[in-house]
């Protein structure tokens, strides 16, 4: 379930383009919910903000997540994710990490240096500080899904191709990369939306192992708007569903 939420939140991460203007600016928000078929387990949002950071206007990107009804009573989420990352090159300046996960906690923040390739990070749970390296153009878990939609690569990749990048991490730096599977026309409440399909992969052992089945669907238009993602289980499979949204900051394209 905690895995959902997390991938609600940030596994939404395969939304990129070349764009014309670009695919999000302050006020867009997005709310998803996370289903076993018609039982809904939580819900996850998005939202974009403005804030200042190193006296200059930044993105400051909040996703929360959240269980609901009986998975609450199971097992109860409350998630805080947020980013403040640098409006033309995407580059985070800071992220913060508050969670309780069926008791589960952290509560973190962590401060990149993109000049010298660092990232302080500061436990608040444990009062402890940490100096990481990292490699250029790091991203965190929040800011990875900003910064791919304006992404420049999307439409070279074929059929079977990926784009890895840098993401910083649970203290260390992992290589998330995203495959292009194709494209479909998906049948949703806002309508039936073109879309294209990834299927995102990062290092065994970490939020997602490879072998599991994950799948996401993005509008294909200007937005990159994510519409669903779906985790396939042993038995079924569980899914995140765009539930509502405001902000956009291109034209949404339905087919009917």
């Amino acid at each position: 379930m905690k895995k959902l939420i997390v991938l609600a939140l940030f596994v939404l991460t395969v939304s990129f383009d070349v764009q014309k203007t670009p695919a999000f600016d302050v006020g867009e928000w997005f709310k998803f919910r996370i289903h076993y078929g018609f039982v809904t387990a939580g819900y996850a949002t998005l939202e974009v903000k403005e804030a200042t950071r190193n006296n200059k206007k930044v993105f400051h990107a909040i996703g929360k997540g959240f269980t609901t009804g009986v998975s609450k009573m199971f097992f109860k989420v409350e998630d805080n994710y947020e980013s403040y990352f640098d409006k033309n090159t995407g580059k985070p300046f800071q992220y913060v990490r508050k969670i309780d996960e069926g008791g589960y906690t952290k509560d973190q923040e962590g401060f990149f240096n993109q000049d010298k390739n660092t990232i302080l990070v500061k436990d608040y749970k444990n009062k402890t500080e940490k100096t990481f390296n990292t490699p250029e153009n790091i991203q965190d878990i929040v800011s990875t899904f900003y910064y791919l939609r304006n992404h420049p690569n999307v439409d070279r990749l074929k059929v079977g191709e990926s784009i890895a990048i840098d993401m910083f991490f649970d203290d260390e730096t992992t290589k998330f990369k995203l495959k292009y599977i194709g494209k479909e026309d998906l049948d949703t409440k806002f309508g039936t939306v073109p879309c294209m399909i990834f299927r995102p992969y990062v290092q065994a052992g970490r939020v997602f192992k490879e072998e599991e089945s994950l799948t996401v669907w993005i509008s294909d238009d200007e937005n990159k708007l994510p519409l669903r993602i779906k985790a396939s289980l042993a038995v079924g499979s569980i899914k995140a569903d765009l539930e509502s949204f405001k902000g956009l900051n291109n034209p949404f394209t339905i087919k009917e």
